[in-house]
């Protein structure tokens, strides 16, 4: 991991805390990461979360003050060794299976040509809805890992599937996949 280039898609759910400590982890392991956050992300933790953790500026739209003259979607994703979208909600597994880029997660996620894994997180009653399912398929034969959520308590009070992966199994996965 020591001085891979981890670019790490936040989409807006409550797993989003769980972010933050995935950051930390793939920090603490020697990568180097940019977190990127969705508009609806930012609903969920804040943006200085992600630049304390990193020592990295965490853009959160298409348009903000850019780095990469040619586009954050395009300078960002030139530079990663992997892509995880963690957590991924169903609005961003709806987003990626379909490629359609209206933030620049969705963005990054048509631009980058690394390995590229998704940790989905939800409410088990979407999660178990057919139209997730078939994203996530669409997600598989399009190449994406796909890093299972885990069942357990959910935000909602619920008990069930579509808790997001422990952020110390998403970085063995991001292992994994850099070899």
């Amino acid at each position: 991991m020591k001085d891979r280039e981890v670019l790490l898609g936040v989409s807006g759910g409550i797993a989003a805390y769980k972010a933050a400590d995935l950051t930390s982890k793939l920090v603490q392991a020697g990568a180097k990461v940019t977190a990127v956050l969705s508009p609806a992300a930012t609903k969920f933790i804040g943006v200085t979360t992600f630049e304390a953790l990193t020592g990295r500026r965490a853009p959160t739209g298409m348009f903000d003050p850019q780095e990469h003259f040619i586009g954050e979607h395009i300078g960002l994703a030139r530079l990663a060794d992997v892509f995880v979208v963690a957590p991924a909600t169903a609005d961003m597994l709806a987003k990626l299976a379909s490629g359609r880029a209206d933030d620049l997660v969705s963005a990054l996620a048509l631009s980058v040509t690394c390995p590229r894994l998704v940790a989905p997180a939800m409410n088990n009653e979407m999660w178990s809805k057919s139209p997730v399912q078939r994203n996530i398929e669409q997600l598989r034969e399009d190449g994406w890992e796909i890093i299972d959520p885990g069942s357990g308590w959910l935000s909602c009070g619920a008990f069930g599937p579509g808790r997001m992966a422990e952020p110390i199994d998403i970085l063995k996965c991001v292992e994994a996949s850099l070899g």
